[in-house]
This record gives C-alpha cells, structure tokens and sequence, in this order.
C-alpha cells in the first residue's frame, strides 16, 4: 500500500486527506471515500486493517478530516452532518480529477455512528458513487442521543436546546460544551476502551450546543432506499449505536443489500473480534457493486 498526502477544498476551506493506493499503478485504480466517524480523524489506525485489505484488492482510498478537524482548515466549534456531507460529495469530486483513479466506479465507506451514516447519505445523495459499506451507523440522530439519557435528563437536554436557542436570538452567542461528554454520552466501554487512543487527545473539545440540534435532525434512514447497493454492518445488544438501527437502515434499503451482524462482542471489541471475517465482506461487497464499464446497456421486453 502506497500513501500520499493530499489537500483539497470544500466550501473555500482546504481538507487535509491521505490517498491510499495499491502498488500497481498500471490503470486507474476504483476509489472509495471514507470520512472518520464520530470525532475521528484520517488517520486513526483503527481504519488501517480495511485500507490495507481493500488496496491489496486494488481499490484505492481517501479518507480525510472534515472541516474543523484534525489537519483540515475551518472553524472547530461546529459540528455539522450537512457540512460533512458536503465534504464528502467534495471529496468526490476531488477522485475525479485525479487521472489515476477510475471516476466511474467510486464507493463509500463509513464506519463508527455518523460515520456509518454518513456513507449512507453520501451514496443516497451522490449519483456518481455506486454503492455503500456502513458499519455501526446512526439511523435516527435524535433517537440515538435520546436512547444515550433517561427521561428526566432528556427533558432537560431539550430545555437546554431552547434555552440555547433564545440566547443565540438575543445575543449571538451560543453555548459550548464538550461533544463526547455533553452530546454524545459516552458508555463505560467508551471510557475504557483505548481503541481510538492515538487520536483521542487531537479532537475538539468544545463545540457549539447547536451542533446537537443539527444531529438531532440527522436521519440516514428518511434516505437509504436512494443507495444502489447497500451492506450494513451491526453489533447485536449495541450500547453506543443500537442495533435496531442497523436493521431498520437494512430494512428501507432496497435490493441489493446485505447484513451482518456480530454477536458475542461490543461496540469497540467487534473491529478486533470480528475483524478478519467482516473485513473479507466488505472487500467482497464493493467488488461486486462497483463494476461500471463504459457501455450502458439497457433493454425492454
């Protein structure tokens, strides 16, 4: 596997990004786009066992920082589903230029709540990506941070969000609070777990309150039967992305699609668990789905 550090914009902001290629280089190579998940960034090494896999296969792979994070330019107090998408349809873009890459066969991959879901939206939305691997997505954005609280504390996050919103109309100023301890409510797996430890202490560790009224309006499932191939990728009892939401996404989506879902593990202890089992899946899925050739048949009758 080759790596090249790579830039490009989205919205006037430079994107940092590393393209992971095969060593043949004798043909543009088919491309996937991933962007990290929840809080992630480019290069965690969580990532590394898909990359290697999917280039040893002779795809190759850009996966990036959004806007605000990690080497990527923007502000880092905003947390936006709709500006990542953006990002990733720009990320897109950015494969067709390249003359090393084949712009007729690009896939997504995501993985890690709105990672997940973000594959799903980027395939739903962009007619030039031809299928999508999401692997522990959110469905429900305010079902998921809905299901993290009991009732009484979900009361009072939506009081905080109104309250949040009246200061915003007086003064212009928000909130801020911490994205994994105030949005998202980390489970004690979460708070053990050292499966992200080489990039945790690089994420932003405050964010505007109203970056959760935009993931509370983040709904992959109103869009997944838009993907032209989906497989979806679970955790049976799933604490931090229930599993329910895996399969409602599989149950929207139209054919073709797959599910797998792991059992006997957790959230964080499936990449390990599972990981040489799913990671074969997932290669085998994007090479079946990502085969456009340069006729476009059709026939009737």
């Amino acid at each position: 596997m080759r790596e090249e550090l790579v830039s490009f914009y989205s919205e006037g902001m430079r994107l940092a990004g590393i393209l992971r290629m095969p060593e043949a280089s004798d043909k543009p190579h088919p491309a996937i786009v991933q962007g990290p998940g929840w809080l992630g960034l480019k290069d965690a090494k969580l990532y590394l066992r898909y990359h290697n896999a999917l280039t040893d296969a002779g795809f190759a792979v850009l996966i990036f920082d959004y806007r605000g994070f990690g080497d990527s330019e923007g502000a880092t107090d905003i947390l936006l589903p709709s500006m990542q998408l953006d990002d990733l349809i720009n990320a897109v873009t950015y494969l067709t230029t390249r003359e090393d890459i084949d712009a007729d066969n690009i896939g997504a991959f995501g993985s890690g709540g709105t990672g997940g879901g973000n594959s799903i939206l980027l395939a739903a939305t962009d007619s030039r990506v031809s299928c999508a691997v999401s692997q522990v997505p959110v469905a429900d954005g305010e079902d998921w941070l809905h299901r993290m609280r009991s009732e009484y504390e979900w009361l009072d996050f939506q009081a905080s969000l109104e309250e949040d919103r009246k200061q915003r109309v007086l003064t212009g100023q928000g909130k801020k609070v911490h994205p994994r301890e105030d949005i998202m409510v980390p489970t004690p797996e979460r708070k053990k777990t050292t499966i992200k430890k080489d990039v945790d202490g690089r994420i932003p560790t405050e964010v505007l309150l109203r970056s959760a009224e935009a993931i509370c309006q983040y709904r992959p499932i109103d869009v997944v039967h838009k993907v032209p191939a989906l497989l979806v990728i679970g955790v049976e009892g799933d604490a931090t992305t229930p599993t329910d939401h895996a399969i409602a996404l599989y149950e929207k989506a139209n054919e073709p699609k797959k599910i797998i879902i792991q059992r006997h593990t957790t959230h964080y202890a499936a990449y390990e668990t599972y990981g040489d089992e799913v990671t074969p899946a997932i290669v085998e899925w994007f090479q079946t789905h990502m085969n456009r050739g340069n006729l476009d048949i059709q026939s009737a009758g």
